[in-house]
């Protein structure tokens, strides 16, 4: 019997408490995938940093630090790429009224990159039209 040509799909899930201690549970799982799929240490950092900072995202303006609330991440992995989706339980936001940081007056503000660093460093980035889900892509 002849060996199929299309990639296998291994599908990953975490369910974090609203905590900011659940991103090292995020951590064990980044660094799991990276090493089962041999990803190189650019993308891996990259996967890293939009990871932590859309989770805590999740954690801190989606469920507001309710310890009731989950966040759910799930990652769709095959040999090409890998498919990260992070969901809270909150209301939701519009991505595209979020403040520009690299605007001269948001130059000296302490919050709101997060979402800019995220769309620089994902391949893809797609929000829910709810605002409550991003959806992140990276090639492998």
């Amino acid at each position: 019997m002849q060996e199929s040509n299309f990639p296998t799909t291994e599908l990953f899930t975490l369910q974090l408490a609203s905590r900011s201690e659940s991103i090292a549970q995020l951590e064990v799982l980044i660094e799991e995938i990276a090493d089962k799929y041999q990803v190189s240490e650019d993308t891996f950092a990259n996967m890293m940093t939009c990871l932590c900072e859309a989770v805590n995202n999740a954690i801190m303006h989606g469920n507001k630090q309710d310890p009731d609330k989950k966040v759910i991440v799930n990652a769709e992995v095959d040999n090409r790429r890998i498919i990260w989706t992070v969901a809270d339980e909150g209301e939701g936001f519009n991505p595209d009224q979020i403040p520009d940081p690299t605007a001269p007056e948001n130059l000296e503000s302490l919050s709101g990159r997060g979402v800019f660093i995220i769309k620089q460093l994902a391949d893809q980035c797609i929000f829910n039209d709810r605002g409550n889900e991003i959806e992140l892509h990276f090639k492998i």
